[in-house]
């Protein structure tokens, strides 16, 4: 099958994140296992989902892992010109259809290269790791790494995640948290505003003191050039509560994510933050004894990437790659999941970013060659007796 092949029919499976993937991992297991190579599947806890990783090459130290995901964002209230799981060629050099680019682009580069890998007399292994549910919360990396870890008698050294990125090394990716806060004030008409506790008000001032807190980040200096912007950002993105104009509001939420450099401490900045939490409870239970500000995680956290641009993943990766300029990415992916397991991590695929999540979606046909020419080089150095 070529690498458009492949593509079709991985676009053709319907896999939002968060639902069962099933259909797609049995399908690129059979496929896998068409070629000889033993895969294992990684299940979650309730036997709906699963990610896959294998070897292909000989069991010893020092070997690649290509890692993808098998889920997609939703299309429903985009405007389509295409069925976005048919993929379409319209002529323009473009194949589009959800996933093309995020990321089952990178995915077909993997399986179509997968006869030339078997063929090849490689030195060192190649691993492919393809896991779930990515586009909710990256929920499957930290098991799917671990299992990785764990499975094989030797050790992989690498890891290269074919998030779209036009080809180029991505070495540096912020972390992300999304949380939700509840406040509970007590309700009664608005001209004893001085008498109960507004929930608006107290989530207000919580939303003010999120905002300083991002503030005082930028005051003393925490920044990190290489993202854009350079400093973590904490964002509160939807607000709710309140039933009237005239009515206090004794309830209201909202929603926040917090997006990190590596040189920040995500859990530092949400332990300061519910200590303020802990302070206004003290202060407003004066007036309202069931005053209560509850935050509870919406998205668990995704960790950073920090790869050192010496290390050596990313002079292997401008190697196959054909690119030297090094970028950053602010967007979560499972990168950070696989270095924090002991992997040199880079990410680097085919396809653009400004592309993903929406209407449309595409990769042009280019991208795709260039994936299939990273495979190519990445063969050839794992065959070469000199290969570290």
């Amino acid at each position: 099958m070529t690498v458009e092949n492949i593509l079709a029919k991985l676009v053709s499976f319907p896999v939002l994140g968060g639902e069962s993937n099933l259909s797609i991992i049995h399908w690129i297991k059979e496929y896998i296992e068409s070629h000889g190579i033993t895969t294992t599947l990684v299940p979650n806890k309730e036997g709906n989902k699963a990610s896959l990783h294998c070897r292909i090459g000989p069991a010893v130290d020092g070997g690649v892992i290509l890692s993808g995901h098998t889920d997609v964002v939703p299309v429903e209230g985009q405007e389509w010109t295409t069925n976005p799981f048919e993929l379409t060629d319209k002529g323009d050099g473009k194949l589009y259809g959800r996933g093309s680019c995020d990321m089952k682009g990178f995915v077909a580069c993997c399986l179509a290269a997968l006869p030339d890998m078997v063929k090849a007399n490689l030195k060192k292994p190649i691993y492919f790791a393809f896991s779930y549910d990515e586009e909710v919360g990256c929920l499957a990396g930290p098991e799917l790494a671990r299992a990785i870890n764990t499975d094989y008698t030797e050790t992989p050294k690498y890891a290269i995640i074919g998030e779209p990125s036009l080809m180029e090394p991505i070495v540096g990716q912020k972390g992300i948290y999304i949380l939700e806060t509840y406040v509970n004030g007590s309700a009664g008409h608005s001209s004893r505003i001085k008498q109960e506790v507004s929930a608006i008000h107290e989530s207000m001032r919580l939303i003010l003191w999120l905002e300083n807190r991002m503030n005082k980040l930028i005051e003393d200096n925490r920044l990190d050039d290489r993202f854009h912007p350079p400093h973590s950002s904490i964002h509160v993105g939807l607000v709710n509560g309140g039933i009237a104009p005239n009515v206090i509001a004794d309830n209201a939420h909202f929603y926040w994510d917090l997006r990190s450099i590596p040189m920040d401490d995500t859990q530092t900045i949400v332990n300061e933050f519910e200590a303020y939490c802990r302070q206004r409870e003290e202060e407003l239970r004066q007036v309202f004894p069931g005053f209560k500000i509850e935050t509870i995680e919406n998205h668990p956290p995704v960790p950073p990437l920090d790869t050192k641009a010496n290390d050596d993943v990313v002079d292997l990766v401008k190697r196959i790659s054909g690119k030297s300029k090094l970028n950053t990415v602010a967007y979560a992916a499972e990168a950070g999941q696989f270095a924090n397991e002991g992997f040199q991590t880079a990410i680097c695929g085919p396809g653009s970013i400004a592309q993903a999540h929406r209407a449309n979606e595409f990769i042009a046909k280019e991208e795709l060659v260039k994936g299939m020419k990273m495979m190519e080089k990445l063969i050839d150095e794992l065959s070469a007796n000199s290969f570290e």
